[in-house]
């Protein structure tokens, strides 16, 4: 008897150990699973956000419970072509940025490495999209019958907008007796106030165009105020040449600009960066630069005295516009990603307003949410007054050939230094344009 309460008791004894030791493998797996949360991993290259966006990775981790892991590669070029090898071998990341034209964005979309968010975006009446400026949104967004037939959609958040402007420095401006308040609104009075400046010793102009694109720019700029949008559009297409009086009177306000010493020494080689510390150690009056510019000017000189005014007007009959929208820095969720609606979520939380605004005050950029304004600096709000004067190769209806805008750009630096007139960069434009165009036809 006693034999048999004992193999009973041992039966029973392992029973309970089992039984237990199940139990406690069931509410170890349990706990784990309620406890594991994915990871988001984000790439970006921009180092003046890297502590704003730790930050905020911090915040959105002790909301949810979810880690957001932001990695930062630069400079902007590595970083380019890590993006590039990753697509290729299907590893990117859950968010990411792109860097390239809409031909790129367009390529990443066919490809499957960008994630359509539309639907998202018009949930709840639209409210996720409605909190963008339009003008940001364009820059992610392919419409109807678009050039590289993509179907129509949203395929990124900005997470903020930028635009291009002129600049020019208060205490430079009475130290030549101008007022302060007062920046040209015309050619003739920007010409007029750098004699002024002049005379007391202070340079014109900088920007860093050493640069093309920011030539391009700024003579697109002028192309638009001359002769209009659509004679600009016709001219991309084709339809009116480059040897038009309205484009050798853009070219001629370069050559003008350099008959007249309205430059800073040394702008034809001078990379932005350069410009920059030019115009921020006070060395100009003024500078064509974008709205970026205010984290950077406040990084070399907190004490500097500046205002934002469009480019003044060459015809006053025709709007003046500027390149701007939706900055180069918008995220895009991975369509292959297993995360895809976390990271979704994510962004979302992101471009809401508090965290639009903590961007903003951090790192001195545009917000892309536009219910953030209310709660950033003056300056910034000037830069943000220009919105509405904004466009962008990105959103027009066609694009020049590369080999055209290149041309333009190296041609106005040679115009910058006396080795060619308006009139032959005219020339040479047409004459690549055409050459491009027939091999277009001949394929």
């Amino acid at each position: 008897m006693s034999k048999f309460f004992h193999l009973k008791f041992k039966f029973c004894y392992y029973l309970v150990i089992c039984a237990l030791a199940f139990g406690f493998s069931l509410t170890g797996c349990s706990s784990k699973k309620l406890s594991s949360k994915p990871t988001i991993n984000v790439w970006h290259w921009m180092t003046d956000r890297e502590a704003a966006f730790q930050e905020l990775a911090k915040r959105y981790e002790d909301k949810t419970g979810i880690k957001v892991n932001f990695e930062l590669y630069a400079p902007s070029d590595i970083y380019a072509q890590k993006v590039r090898a990753a697509a290729q071998g299907r590893t990117l990341p859950d968010i990411y940025g792109l860097l390239g034209e809409k031909r790129d964005f367009a390529a990443f979309i066919k490809s499957g490495h960008v994630a359509d968010l539309s639907e998202v975006m018009n949930e709840e009446n639209g409210v996720w999209k409605e909190c963008f400026f339009s003008k940001a949104l364009e820059v992610v967004e392919f419409k109807e019958n678009n050039t590289y037939a993509i179907l129509p959609g949203i395929y990124g958040a900005p997470i903020d907008i930028m635009n291009i402007q002129m600049l020019y420095n208060k205490k430079l401006f009475k130290k030549a007796g101008l007022d302060p308040e007062r920046p040209p609104s015309n050619w003739e009075e920007f010409i007029d106030n750098i004699n002024k400046l002049k005379k007391v010793g202070v340079p014109g102009l900088v920007s860093g165009w050493g640069e093309i694109w920011m030539i391009d720019c700024f003579a697109s700029n002028y192309a638009f105020n001359i002769m209009g949008e659509d004679k600009v559009i016709a001219t991309l297409k084709g339809d009116v040449p480059y040897t038009d009086p309205d484009w050798i009177k853009v070219f001629s306000l370069f050559k003008e600009l350099v008959d007249k010493h309205a430059l800073v020494s040394g702008v034809v080689i001078m990379k932005n960066k350069v410009a920059e510390q030019t115009f921020a150690n006070e060395r100009a009056a003024f500078a064509f630069n974008g709205s970026w510019c205010i984290n950077v000017y406040d990084g070399m000189n907190p004490h500097l005295e500046y205002g934002v005014f469009l480019p003044p007007k060459v015809n006053r009959k025709n709007p003046m516009y500027i390149w701007g929208g939706g900055s180069s820095f918008s995220f895009l969720v991975n369509d292959r990603s297993s995360k895809k609606l976390e990271a979704i979520k994510f962004l979302k939380w992101l471009t809401d307003k508090d965290q639009q605004a903590y961007l903003s005050s951090q790192t001195k950029n545009l917000p892309s949410n536009k219910f953030a304004l209310a709660e950033i600096p003056k300056i910034l709000a000037q830069f943000a007054d220009g919105m509405d004067s904004a466009t962008h190769p990105s959103i027009w209806p066609v694009n020049e050939f590369p080999g055209v805008i290149e041309a333009l750009g190296k041609g106005i630096q040679l115009i910058l230094i006396k080795e060619k007139t308006p009139e032959q960069l005219a020339q040479e434009l047409q004459a690549i344009k055409e050459k491009e165009s027939s091999r277009i036809v001949s394929n």
